[in-house]
């Protein structure tokens, strides 16, 4: 099992980590304001959705932060 695999089936933490630690968005705060990845997974946390992590929580906050991103532009 590759690294990506193993991320993609970890934990909420270890998923949590992998974003913060890949994440460039500090560079370009969305209008001096706030880190998209942060808000992303406060948001996913509030859903309750996704408690345990895994591929399907990898990818909502993917695509949360997709959402953020382009809803900010």
């Amino acid at each position: 099992m590759t690294k990506l695999e193993q991320i993609e089936n970890g934990t909420t933490r270890q998923i949590n980590a992998y974003f913060r630690a890949n994440d460039d968005s500090h560079k370009w705060p969305i209008c001096n304001k706030f880190n998209a990845t942060e808000r992303a997974i406060r948001r996913l946390r509030k859903t309750g959705m996704y408690p345990h992590g895994g591929l399907e929580y990898f990818a909502a906050l993917d695509a949360e932060i997709s959402t953020i991103v382009n809803g900010a532009v």
